[in-house]
């Protein structure tokens, strides 16, 4: 990355400390939200506008403020900083639509894969609670009845929780490595492995991670937050669009879970077709989406 001569003098260790700081506060205070938005005997309306509301605390209080905060107190012009100074180009915008459809198949086979990991016992029924949990809370939050809760949770899960992920990681953090000098892959691959482990749900750890590897590559090709917070929105936002969908009879949901995915025993095609559209999408980004040639990817 080119040298950014705005930012201030403050070490990366302890930039990414005041960090982890301010959002260990922030946890904190959502935790206590949450014990008020997700009451015991609420009905599932109810409960379902709490988890949402929840969401929202958590984004603004984990995400959104600590990067803020790390913005103005590191660089002397903090939407620079983050890399939301500039607009994505219509190219880039293409190409995350078009990576979004020709990689729905390859993703979905990752998906059913990393599903069926086997871990020990005792390891496997820890994770498999989690992940458990996680999905009651997922199935609360999406199951909508109206189509303006579907738009408020476009709004939250889509949008918002886009929003502020990448300005954490991807404007945040890796901003800040990137700054320094760090080789672009370890600091994109780092990053990913930290947004996927963040989640805590394991069972969808390889293509979360995958999926902020996309995010950060997107970041250094354009120079624009904008362009991996549209990924990440149109990602979000497909599935809460799709949940209304199937909940209202109009398609069905596992079907599009399962493209992609073949019967046991055969050939995965479509994802091996879906994996070379996806690195032709990558090819077209380096050459029409890449922005400085001095970065060499």
């Amino acid at each position: 990355m080119a040298d950014r001569a705005f930012r201030r003098g403050m070490s990366t260790p302890v930039a990414l400390m005041l960090l982890m700081f301010f959002v260990m506060a922030g946890m904190m205070l959502a935790m206590v939200v949450g014990m008020f938005c997700t009451a015991e005997g609420w009905t599932d309306a109810t409960k379902r506008n709490g988890i949402l509301w929840l969401t929202v605390f958590q984004d603004l209080l984990m995400f959104i403020l600590p990067a803020a905060v790390l913005a103005i107190v590191v660089w002397k012009r903090p939407l620079a900083g983050l890399y939301m100074d500039k607009a994505p180009s219509w190219n880039a915008v293409a190409v995350v639509i078009a990576m979004q459809v020709v990689g729905l198949p390859l993703m979905n086979w990752i998906v059913d894969w990393n599903n069926g990991v086997v871990f020990p016992d005792a390891v496997e029924r820890v994770l498999r609670s989690m992940e458990d949990v996680a999905a009651v809370q997922t199935r609360t939050l999406l199951t909508t009845d109206t189509l303006w809760q579907m738009l408020a949770g476009v709004l939250v899960i889509g949008f918002l929780a886009a929003l502020s992920e990448e300005m954490l990681f991807r404007g945040a953090i890796l901003g800040r490595w990137l700054d320094d000098k760090v080789n672009c892959h370890v600091a994109i691959w780092a990053v990913a492995v930290l947004f996927s482990a963040i989640h805590m749900q394991f069972y969808g750890f390889v293509p979360r991670m995958l999926l902020g590897a996309w995010l950060g590559y997107l970041l250094v090709w354009t120079r624009s937050l904008w362009v991996p917070v549209l990924a990440h929105a149109l990602n979000n936002s497909i599935v809460v669009v799709a949940w209304w969908l199937d909940g209202k009879g109009f398609v069905d949901g596992d079907a599009i879970d399962r493209i992609g995915v073949p019967q046991a025993g055969q050939f995965p095609l479509l994802a091996t077709l879906s994996l070379v559209a996806t690195l032709a999408v990558i090819a077209y980004s380096l050459h029409h989406v890449k922005q400085s040639p001095e970065d060499k990817l």
